[in-house]
C-alpha cells in the first residue's frame, strides 16, 4: 500500500538507534519493551495475547493483516502490547470472516503503531543487543533517553488477571480444574472445556487456602506476562498449593512460577523465544515438536537440583538453543511446560499434554469421588 499521506512516525531505542517510518492504527507516543515474533501468521493472536503487556511487538513477517480482523480468534477481550510494528499492513483483507482491516482495529483500540520500517535490521539490533526499551513517536529530538534506559515492566500480571472467579462448566463435567489467571489465553480456557473440565478461573491474588476451597482435581498454571520473580506472593502460596500433592499443569508463566515454588531459578533471555515455529525436543523418548513460544525468561536447568535436592526432572529443551522447556516434577504430582501446548502450531503437535494433566487428575487428585 501507499505511505505517501500518512505521517511520519519513529522508533527511538534505548541504545539511541532510531528507526523512521509511518504512523498506522491510533496516533500518540506509547512506551515499551521493544521485542520480536517470527510467526507468518497469527498476529491477532498475538494482539490479544496478555503475555505481551508492556512490549512492542515487532513482527518478523513482511505484511500483516491479510487475513482481516476476526474476533473468534482473540485471545483475551483487550489488545496487551503498548504497541505494534509491521513492514507493511494490508489495506484490503481477503477472508470470508474477516471485520475490518488491521488498522482500523488499532485505531477502535487506541494502540500506536508503526509501519514502513527495516524490520529485518530492526529484528538483528535486537538479537545483537538484546530486548530494550523503545518508543514510537513522531517527535524523537524530545524523547526523555533516560527514562527509556530505565524502562522496565512492573506489575504484569496484575495489569492482566481477572478480577473475580469465573466459572465454565460442560454440561456432564468429568473434572473440575481451578486456573490461577496469571494472563491466561482463551484457547487454554476452549481446551480444557472440550475435554470435559469444569474450569474455575481465579485471579492471581487468591490464596492456597482459597484455591483449595473449591475442591480441584486439579490446577492449572496460566501462562502470563514479566518477571516470573516479581511475583514473591504467588510464589509462596503456590509452594502451599504443590505441598497439598494436588495436581497441577503448567504453561509458560505458570511453568517458571512452580520452578521458583519448588527452589528453582529463572533469568532473563537475550532476546526470547517468540513465534510459531520453536522446536522443543523430548528428552525421554528424543521426538522433536514444532512449538508457539511467547516468553522472555527462562527457568535455570541447572537450578532443578539446587543444595543436592533434584527438584524436577528436565523433560524437554529448545532444540535451537538447549534452554529449558519442560520440568516433570518429583516430589509432587505435576509437569510443566515453557511452550504453548494450546496454540496449534504443529498443529496438534503437544495438545496431548492436556490429555495427560487429565490422566494425571485420575490417578491423583484429591477430591475426585
Amino acid at each position: 500500500m501507499s505511505w505517501n499521506s500518512t505521517p511520519s512516525a519513529f522508533l527511538v531505542l534505548a541504545n539511541g538507534r532510531v528507526f523512521e517510518g509511518k504512523s498506522f492504527g491510533a496516533s500518540g507516543e506509547t512506551l515499551g519493551e521493544v521485542v520480536f515474533t517470527t510467526g507468518m501468521t497469527g498476529y491477532l493472536e498475538t494482539l490479544t495475547d496478555p503475555s505481551y503487556n508492556g512490549q512492542i511487538v515487532t513482527q518478523t513477517f513482511p505484511l500483516i493483516g491479510n487475513y482481516g480482523v476476526i474476533p473468534e480468534d482473540f485471545e483475551s477481550a483487550a489488545v496487551q502490547p503498548k504497541g505494534y510494528i509491521a513492514r507493511e499492513w494490508c489495506e484490503y483483507p481477503s477472508n470470508f470472516r474477516s471485520q475490518g482491516n488491521i488498522d482500523a482495529f488499532l485505531k477502535e483500540r487506541g494502540i500506536v503503531g508503526l509501519c514502513g520500517v527495516d524490520t529485518r535490521e530492526l529484528t538483528r539490533v535486537i538479537r545483537d543487543n538484546g530486548v530494550m526499551g523503545g518508543v514510537i513517536t513522531a517527535n524523537p529530538e524530545n524523547v526523555d533517553m533516560k527514562k527509556l534506559t530505565a524502562f522496565r515492566i512492573t506489575d504484569a500480571v496484575a495489569n492482566v488477571s481477572i478480577k473475580e472467579v469465573r466459572r465454565e462448566t460442560p454440561p456432564e463435567p468429568k473434572y473440575r480444574v481451578a486456573l490461577w489467571d496469571f494472563g491466561v489465553k482463551e484457547n487454554i480456557v476452549r481446551n480444557l472445556f472440550s475435554r470435559g473440565c469444569e474450569v474455575i478461573q481465579i485471579p492471581y491474588g487468591y490464596t492456597a487456602e482459597q484455591i483449595r476451597a473449591f475442591e480441584p482435581d486439579g490446577v492449572m498454571l496460566s501462562n502470563g506476562p514479566g518477571d516470573p520473580a516479581e511475583n514473591t506472593g504467588i510464589i509462596a502460596e503456590l509452594r502451599k498449593v504443590a505441598d497439598a500433592k494436588v495436581p497441577i499443569f503448567g504453561i509458560c508463566l505458570g511453568h517458571q512460577l512452580l520452578a521458583l515454588s519448588m527452589g528453582g531459578a529463572t533469568s532473563k533471555l537475550k532476546y526470547g523465544h517468540r513465534g510459531a515455529n520453536q522446536p522443543a525436543r523430548d528428552v525421554k523418548t528424543g521426538r522433536v515438536s514444532i512449538t508457539t513460544q511467547n516468553h522472555g525468561y527462562m527457568v535455570d536447568s541447572e537450578s532443578l537440583g539446587a543444595k543436592g535436592t533434584q527438584i524436577g526432572e528436565l523433560r524437554y529443551i529448545n532444540a535451537n538453543d538447549g534452554t529449558c522447556e519442560g520440568i516433570d516434577y518429583l516430589s509432587i504430582p505435576a509437569f510443566t511446560v515453557q511452550f504453548h501446548p494450546e496454540a496449534a502450531a504443529g498443529p496438534r503437535d503437544t495438545s496431548f499434554l492436556f490429555d495427560r494433566f487429565l490422566t494425571l487428575m485420575d490417578e491423583r487428585s484429591l477430591y475426585k469421588k
